[in-house]
Formats: structure tokens, C-alpha cells, sequence
């Protein structure tokens, strides 16, 4: 009876310290939580966001996308798990319970992305940056995250993503097979659907945002070498800002579990990573860069850091936010090889709804193959104009006195002539640029009331600062450009 009794009070010591450590730890993880709170994202309620609001919010928010092959959801250590931890640093994070795909790939991704617009049309009431939203999935919610970042639109794509052991390939053969399988359905069968969605094949310059991938080396059920590293790869290959962390052991499916052997070590990894993010002000001016293999930085190693966009971004400074738009071998002519207006660029460009819109074509244009239409560049360079600006439709056919006296029309478009062909490399021709492209671009200018940046004057002096082809900028140009363009677009006074 007296062993009975003492085991009894060893049990009840044992549950009140259990009590009282779940208690505080609890408390502890939470205590920077200010509401929490679940949101309906499909009528009928079969997805949900979970909502974990900061007490002292940063204005960042994170979109969680727990993993489970297509299959489960993982939602606990690669979910809400991480809501202490997002919240003690101010971030909003919010998980998605997206629908399982069950042979329709649109449930899944349509419940991420109706969550990014929620999170971004709430964000003056949530205490949120909505140009600083990112994404963070696990394993296939990686797989998830990345196919948001790189196939989305503008409007829902994250401003940058945490990738943990991520599902890439769409290949099962080196990939994870049943993630494929229940992804695809039916178009495991099809290579075209393979490639497309194994999203290594699809990062694109510029456009596809910053990433961090988390990875243990013994990984057996998602190889890293086919996927996490494809996609690094991928992505520094397109000059696209990218971190990678692997470590010695881990397995896969550890998410924030405290099982991990490297949790600390990962957190202060990831930690430092997020901190590093400079983020836009929201009411930034906004500045569209468009343009050719010049504007998109050909031949510069890293070019979204140092191309003449982001050395424009450094000499603006942070009430400006600029984007580069540009994409190599481009055509303002909608017959040429290569048209810029077919372009995902040209679709983001306009997403983005720019203050300021700089246009840099007509280099390409200049080939003999592609002039033989020059008779239309007029017409699409006044396309571009006016789908940029509406309100510049009506005063392009002739402006009134009225229309002289109005406001601005938004954005303000700069047109930029092409820089000299110092070369006539690829059958780029000058004499076509100087004679042809640039009065159609000054009268057009005149037309519409817009500013020309004589580039082709103010750059004839820099021929040292191309690269050996003679038509393109190397770093030292690509600040010389950016330099005159930020004196034309933000004179000191």
C-alpha cells in the first residue's frame, strides 16, 4: 500500500512538472503571437489558412506549405510548428492546408495562391509589407513552393522562398515517385508536363525570386543532387540570388522538429538569411526596366546584382524600387525573332504597376532579318506605350490644348535610344539604329509627350567599357548607363 501510494505521488509529480514544462514551453513559443486564427479559402472549407500574427510585426510575412507527398499533409513540424519562431522575429506566418491534387493540379496550387492574395490584400490590417512576402514548403509543399515561384503570376509570386528538402523533378526516376505521381496524374505519361513542372527548367532570369534551400547529405527519399541542388544550380546559373545549406545527417522530414540534430544551427542559418532581406518600402516609387540582352545584363556575371538595373536601384537609393524586366535577344517589332511583348517579363512588367518605365529596345531590331518589318515599329512601339499607360491612347492620335494642360499621365515613360554598335556582331546595324530607329523613337517621344535618353549620344564616348562583341555593356558600362539614365530620371536639384 505504501509503494501504491508513493508511486501514486511520483505520478502526480510527474504529471504536474510535465504540466507545468508543456505549460511554459508553450507559453514561451506563443508569447509573441498576438491572434491566431483560421480562414476559409475554398467555400466549401476544404482549404485553409491558418493565421499566427505577430504582437510586434516587422512587416514580413511567410507563407508556410507543409509536405506529404501529394498525399498527407505534414502540417504539425513542417507547419504551425514554425509560428514561435516566425512570430518571436515579427514575422506574420500563415499555413496553407491546401487540398490534395487527387488528379487536378489546380487544387493545390489555386489554394496557395488565393492564400498570397489574401495575405496581400489584408496586409494594412495584418501590420504587412505586401513587397515582402515569401514562401517556405517542405519537401513536396517545396515542390509547391517552387512551382508558385516560378509559374505564377506576378500578383501571387513570392518575394522570396525557403525551400527544405524540396521536391524539384517531376522525373520519378530520380525524384520522389509518388510526389510525382499524385502532382502529374495522368501526365507523368507526357515529357512535356515532366519538364515543365520539374521547376529547375523553370527559373527565369529576374523574375523567379530569391531563394534558400535547406538539405541533409543522407537524404534517401528525395536525392539532393536531382533536386535541391538542380534547382541552386538553376538558379545561379541565371545570376539568380540562391543560398544553399546542407548538412551531414538529417534524413528528410524534419521541418522544425526538435529531433534535428542541426535545428540550431539551421534556425541561425535561415535566421541570418532572412534578416539579410532589404525589402522595398511600400510606398516606394516603382521602376520598370525594359529591355534586350543589354538591360537583362548579358555577359555580367551575377547581372540581377550588378547589371545597370541594379546599379540604377543602388544610385536611386530606398524610396525607389527597380526591377529589371529585361530579357536577352528581344524585339520591340511583334515579327521579329525574338518579340519582347510575347515575353513573361512583359506580363510582369505590367503587373508590377511601375511609376516609372524605362524602355531600352531596338538593338535587335536592327538585324537585317527582323528590319525588313520596320514599317510596323512604330505601330508596336506605340502599342507598348499606351498598354503601359492607358491614358496616353487618346493624346497619341493628337494631343489638344486641353491634353497639353492635364496631369501627367502614369507611369512616366522614359524611351532610352540604343546604345552604340560599336560592332556589327550577330548583323546588328548602327547605321539602321542612328538613321531608322531613333527618329521613329524621337518622333513617337514628341507624339506623346514623353522624355527621350539619348543613350546613343551620351554613350558614344564609353566604347572602352563593352565587352569583345562590341554591343554589350560589361560592368563598368552597365554603371555608366545607370548613371546617365538616374540623371535623366532623378536630377539633383
Amino acid at each position: 500500500m505504501e509503494f501504491v501510494c508513493k508511486k501514486s505521488l511520483l505520478r502526480q509529480l510527474f504529471s504536474f512538472s510535465f504540466s507545468l514544462t508543456f505549460s511554459l514551453t508553450f507559453s514561451l513559443s506563443y508569447a509573441q503571437t498576438a491572434r491566431q486564427f483560421t480562414l476559409n479559402l475554398t467555400d466549401d472549407g476544404k482549404a485553409q489558412m491558418v493565421c499566427f500574427l505577430p504582437e510586434k510585426p516587422s512587416g514580413r510575412a511567410i507563407v508556410g506549405i507543409p509536405g506529404g507527398g501529394y498525399s498527407v499533409l505534414s502540417n504539425t513540424h513542417e507547419g504551425t510548428q514554425a509560428s514561435g519562431w516566425m512570430n518571436e522575429r515579427g514575422i506574420a506566418y500563415f499555413v496553407v492546408n491546401y487540398r490534395l491534387p487527387e488528379g487536378d493540379r489546380t487544387k493545390p496550387i489555386g489554394d496557395v495562391e488565393q492564400g498570397f492574395r489574401i495575405v496581400r490584400d489584408s496586409a494594412q490590417a495584418w501590420g504587412i509589407n505586401p513587397n515582402d512576402v515569401g514562401i517556405m514548403g517542405f519537401s513536396a509543399g517545396g515542390h509547391l513552393a517552387s512551382v508558385i515561384s516560378t509559374h505564377s503570376p506576378f500578383e501571387v509570386r513570392p518575394n522570396f522562398s525557403i525551400l527544405f528538402y524540396p521536391v524539384i523533378s517531376m522525373d520519378e526516376r530520380v525524384s520522389h515517385k509518388w510526389s510525382c505521381q499524385n502532382f502529374l496524374g495522368e501526365d507523368q505519361k507526357d515529357p512535356a508536363k515532366v519538364r515543365e513542372f520539374s521547376t529547375d527548367k523553370a527559373v527565369r532570369r529576374h523574375l523567379t525570386p530569391p531563394a534558400c534551400i535547406i538539405m541533409s547529405s543522407d537524404d534517401n527519399l528525395v536525392p539532393p543532387l536531382t533536386n535541391g541542388l538542380a534547382y541552386y544550380t538553376a538558379m545561379r546559373n541565371a545570376g539568380n540570388e540562391c543560398a544553399m545549406f546542407i548538412y551531414p545527417t538529417g534524413g528528410h522530414g524534419y521541418g522544425f522538429g526538435s529531433w534535428f540534430q542541426y535545428r540550431n544551427e539551421m534556425l541561425a542559418n535561415l535566421g541570418k538569411w532572412i534578416d539579410a532581406r532589404q525589402a522595398p518600402k511600400t510606398d516606394a516609387v516603382r521602376v520598370a526596366c525594359i529591355g534586350n540582352s543589354i538591360t537583362d545584363g548579358h555577359g555580367i556575371d551575377l547581372a540581377p546584382a550588378n547589371g545597370y538595373p541594379a546599379q540604377l536601384q543602388k544610385l536611386l537609393g530606398n524610396g525607389y524600387w527597380v526591377k529589371n524586366f529585361g530579357v536577352s535577344a528581344r524585339t520591340m517589332l511583334n515579327k521579329g525573332d525574338h518579340p519582347y511583348m510575347n515575353e513573361m517579363a512583359w506580363r510582369d512588367a505590367l503587373a508590377y504597376k511601375p511609376d516609372i518605365v524605362i524602355i531600352k529596345l531596338g538593338t535587335n531590331d536592327s538585324k537585317p532579318e527582323n528590319w525588313q518589318y520596320g514599317s510596323e515599329f512604330r505601330h508596336d512601339l506605340e502599342q507598348m506605350i499606351t498598354t503601359l499607360c492607358p491614358d496616353l491612347a487618346h493624346t497619341g492620335k493628337k494631343k489638344s490644348k486641353k491634353a497639353k494642360a492635364a496631369a501627367p499621365a502614369k507611369p512616366q515613360i522614359f524611351l532610352c535610344t540604343p546604345i552604340p554598335a560599336f560592332k556589327s556582331t550577330w548583323n546588328i546595324n548602327d547605321s539602321v539604329i542612328t538613321n531608322a530607329i531613333i527618329p521613329i523613337q524621337q518622333e513617337v517621344a514628341r507624339q506623346y509627350g514623353l522624355q527621350v535618353i539619348d543613350l546613343h549620344t551620351l554613350y558614344a564616348n564609353d566604347g572602352d567599357k563593352m565587352l569583345s562583341d562590341g554591343i554589350h555593356p560589361d560592368a563598368k558600362g552597365a554603371r555608366r548607363m545607370a548613371e546617365i539614365i538616374a540623371t535623366e530620371i532623378a536630377p539633383k536639384k
